[in-house]
């Protein structure tokens, strides 16, 4: 299948999941669907990108979380200057939104820069080191960030191109939008040729730097658009909430991300929304039930782990694939006799 005929095909994909989720979240007159959905939205969109550094390159962060903040952050702060909004108007919510995606990218950069010379375990440790720097920085900076409260008082949403965020469908649109944007930008990259050589780098980086492949370029792109991405959930986020909260950059929710990850399946592209579902469906019907929802989440990773032994869906891939390599088989029998 040519590269052309696989992106109209993805591009389709999109487009049909878009509508039916826009048609789940404005014919359904009830708000838990787009409640649900719009968390799904930022917590799909952190876990996905990160996957895009552990599923496709290789190098597993344990701070990915400090940029889903970084962007809701810049995003609300911005917002909430009287300034910022009296001189752009209507145009002050998309400017917000790039800069919060213009920010956490310069802020990736220079993070990754020092990063991605690194690998395995001291990869993992330097990222959760910076992500613990920019916590620290949004406690102590309480005059900017409102320190442990977060950013109070709401973020204003000035209509723009006759969207008004403040109304719950036209955010829950603009969020599904960005979404879908956002995944088939991550599509397009880990389907082309800059994909295949993130999984050349994380089969084995001596070969591809031998083949000349910048190896430490090729991770420093993949990190800050996997950062820029990830920031963009954030924007997701603070529109949902209407604040920003250090928790987001606590190493606890990149932690949950690798948990979506670990759930959903890392070598398949959808894998991690699919753990992200089943991690908020756990944690919210856990939480009818009892307050210890950690040992309940921690036993459904134990048995997907140790049992399935791979995430949800890598365990219906390769079921797949050995049902089509039997039939194959059985098949190439059968035409011996």
């Amino acid at each position: 299948m040519s590269l052309f005929v696989e992106f109209r095909r993805d591009l389709l994909l999109a487009l049909a999941g878009l509508v039916v989720l826009i048609a789940i979240g404005v014919g359904i007159d009830h708000a838990w669907p787009r409640d649900f959905l719009t968390s799904i939205f930022a917590a799909g969109l952190l876990a996905m990108s990160l996957n895009m550094l552990i599923g496709y390159t290789g190098l597993v962060s344990f701070g990915h979380a400090a940029f889903f903040a970084l962007g809701g952050y810049i995003f609300g702060l911005l917002l909430q200057s009287e300034g910022f909004v009296d001189v752009l108007g209507a145009g002050s919510v998309p400017v917000a939104l790039v800069a919060a995606v213009v920010g956490t990218g310069l802020y990736s950069v220079v993070i990754g820069a020092i990063c991605v010379r690194l690998t395995e375990i001291y990869f993992a440790f330097l990222t959760l080191a910076f992500q613990m720097f920019l916590y620290s920085v949004i406690l102590s900076w309480v005059d900017l960030t409102g320190g442990d409260q977060g950013l109070m008082g709401g973020i204003p949403r000035p209509v723009f191109l006759g969207i008004d965020l403040a109304d719950q469908y036209h955010r829950y649109v603009f969020c599904a939008v960005l979404f879908v944007s956002c995944v088939m930008i991550m599509r397009i990259m880990t389907e082309s040729p800059f994909g295949y050589t993130l999984r050349m780098i994380r089969d084995n980086a001596t070969r591809a730097a031998f083949l000349g492949v910048n190896v430490t370029r090729v991770k420093l792109i993949c990190f800050v658009v996997s950062s820029s991405i990830a920031g963009v959930g954030g924007v997701i986020l603070a529109l949902f909430t209407s604040g920003a909260y250090p928790e987001w950059a606590f190493w606890a929710q990149s932690g949950e991300a690798i948990f979506m990850i670990m759930l959903g399946g890392l070598n398949v592209f959808l894998g991690p929304i699919l753990g992200a579902v089943v991690l908020r469906i756990l944690n919210d019907v856990v939480q009818m039930y009892t307050s210890h929802t950690e040992i309940v989440i921690g036993a459904v990773i134990m048995f997907v782990v140790l049992g399935l032994r791979r995430g949800i869906l890598d365990f219906v891939k390769d079921w797949w694939v050995e049902r089509q390599q039997a039939r194959l088989s059985a098949e190439n029998r059968n035409g011996k006799k």
